[in-house]
């Protein structure tokens, strides 16, 4: 049987050189293909390749591939995704089915029993796989289900009953739950809004910043549904008239996702929040966050310095603590002492002492950061500016050798100094202690799959503010499609836009003199700042978004 090895030389896609290698005592091929895939020589989809011609087996584009919906109801979704298969199509007595590994003779034993079938293997690259699995074996239909099965009972399901079922771990109300979760997951949704009505309880996901409706259930469940969510979060189940706040934690894909959850008492009943919060945020690098040679460059040299403040502004949900743990991952190690204040804990990282804001206790950001002080610290993360006492303490630390990571609610970077001088700071304080100030927000990101170019009116274009270089007047900009990949929305994933301001000499005078934000804009932009819609301009040029997503989320 030919290797793996050899038929990747054969393509090309490994030196010859390595020929002799391949038969030498002791060669691990696993970790010759692993350097491959990270030097960006062999891609996921030509290593599938190669290892379906390996097998003798064809290889198959998922995207591309119309799958039937009668051979993917065959073979139950628990089989699929624990062997990382998907059956494609139906012909007589024999079923076509993808396969990530097409060695795992006990995935075609298991399909085989499951679908009473003879079963023809194919191979697919694994993403593709998944996310194929994801689309065809998703928790709507199985929800719907559920919805109907708990208004078949509708005589017997009045609240009381509604309740109770919350606490049996396999009542209709759990699964419910359980399916809402990870579907939300699933579809990598931000938050999971689920909203008591008249006559109906809405489900809705925030996917790429955008809320879609997921769900419509009966009302009669409302009550069961929220009152589980509460038992999870660990939250009082009897207190309904006001809001309340909690943390759950699930198993998703082999891993733990944490859940914070909020309450809203509405007219209609309570309606509850969870943003879902995925620990792989604070995994990202520095080079992730997609900042522009000029911004790395500007944001690199202030979280360097041992001292000063660095402000990350901008609206709820923009991004502002990923991009604040990102920058802890770049500066902690184990000589300095990392410790943050927050409300709540987001993301628990190794190696940096969290503190948990506790209003009730009297752990308020003021107070936590006043011992904070007195526990030596080197850099101090605070999860939000929001009075001038926070504010104050916050300013002093920066000036007295400390590295001081926060955030602020501002529209752009030059209106976070107007804002510190307006609760209060003295102006010489905010300009001896500011040394930067990252705006942000997200937006869409265009589906590499389906994108298309497209003409357009230069006239519209002067007209927005676009500014083209000069060397190209008439750039190629491209526009959303919609095809599988994307469930047809022409965007998947979400980067980020960025406005970063150094404190500069002249920026710093025009802070003592209280200037307003429009002048130190304006300074700011003489001195190299790229605002948020420029920095937008030029990601659209590199065809990531496209105009309309940056109109949408910037000013």
């Amino acid at each position: 049987m030919t290797s793996l090895a050899e038929i990747l030389i054969i393509r090309g896609l490994m030196p010859i050189t390595s020929i002799d290698a391949v038969y030498e005592p002791g060669y691990d091929e696993t970790a010759v293909v692993q350097k491959l895939l990270d030097e960006g020589i062999l891609t996921p989809a030509s290593l599938a390749s190669a290892r379906a011609a390996q097998a003798g087996l064809a290889f198959v584009e998922l995207l591309d591939y119309p799958v039937d919906s009668t051979a993917v109801s065959l073979v139950p979704a628990a089989i699929c995704r624990r062997y990382e298969v998907l059956p494609l199509t139906v012909q007589g007595d024999q079923l076509t089915l993808a396969m990530a590994d097409p060695g795992n003779v006990l995935a075609l034993d298991d399909v085989r029993t499951a679908s009473r079938l003879r079963v023809k293997a194919v191979v697919a690259e694994r993403s593709d796989l998944m996310a194929a699995i994801d689309k065809f074996h998703r928790a709507d239909g199985e929800l719907s289900d559920l919805a109907g099965e708990l208004t078949d009972g509708s005589e017997q399901t009045s609240t009381d009953v509604a309740v109770a079922d919350a606490f049996e771990d396999d009542a209709p109300i759990v699964r419910f739950v359980n399916l809402l979760i990870s579907q939300g997951i699933q579809d990598h949704a931000s938050d999971i809004h689920i909203e008591p009505g008249e006559y109906e309880l809405t489900v809705r996901y925030r996917i790429d910043g955008v809320l879609h409706v997921m769900q419509r259930a009966p009302k009669n469940i409302q009550n069961g549904v929220i009152s589980r969510l509460k038992i999870m979060s660990d939250i009082d189940i009897a207190e309904r008239r006001k809001p309340q706040d909690g943390r759950l934690s699930v198993r998703h894909g082999g891993r733990q996702i944490d859940l914070r959850v909020a309450t809203l008492p509405t007219v209609w009943g309570e309606k509850v929040v969870m943003r879902i919060l995925d620990n792989n945020a604070t995994k990202v690098s520095m080079e992730q966050l997609g900042l522009s040679p000029r911004n790395a460059e500007v944001y690199r040299n202030s979280y360097s310095k041992p001292y000063g403040m660095i402000l990350v502004t901008g609206p709820t949900g923009s991004g502002k603590s990923t991009t604040l743990y990102t920058t802890l991952n770049a500066v902690v190690r184990p000589e300095i002492n990392v410790i943050t204040v927050e409300d709540p804990v987001e993301f628990r990282m190794p190696g940096i002492n969290q503190v948990q804001v506790n209003n009730k206790a009297g752990l308020t950001f003021a107070s936590a950061l006043r011992s904070i002080l007195r526990s030596d610290p080197d850099v101090v993360l605070i999860g939000e500016i929001r009075d001038h006492e926070t504010a104050q303490i916050a300013i002093e630390a920066s000036l007295t050798g400390h590295l001081v990571l926060s955030t602020l609610h501002t529209n752009d970077a030059p209106s976070a100094v107007t804002r510190l001088t307006e609760m209060g700071i003295e102006p010489f304080l905010v300009g001896s202690a500011l040394d930067s100030v990252v705006a942000q927000r997200l937006a869409r990101r265009l589906c590499e799959r389906c994108r298309a170019p497209y003409a357009h009116d230069p006239a519209d274009l002067h007209r927005l503010g676009f500014v083209a270089d000069a060397a190209t007047p008439a750039p190629e900009l491209w526009q959303p499609v919609g095809c599988s990949s994307c469930s047809n929305t022409g965007y998947r994933g979400r980067l980020a836009l960025h406005e970063i301001m150094a404190m500069s000499e002249e920026i710093e005078r025009l802070t003592v003199a209280r200037a307003s934000s429009a002048e130190i804009n304006k300074v700011a932009i003489s001195q190299g700042m790229t605002t948020l819609r420029m920095d937008g301009w030029h990601k659209a040029l590199q065809g990531l978004t496209s105009i309309e997503e940056i109109l949408r989320v910037v000013a």
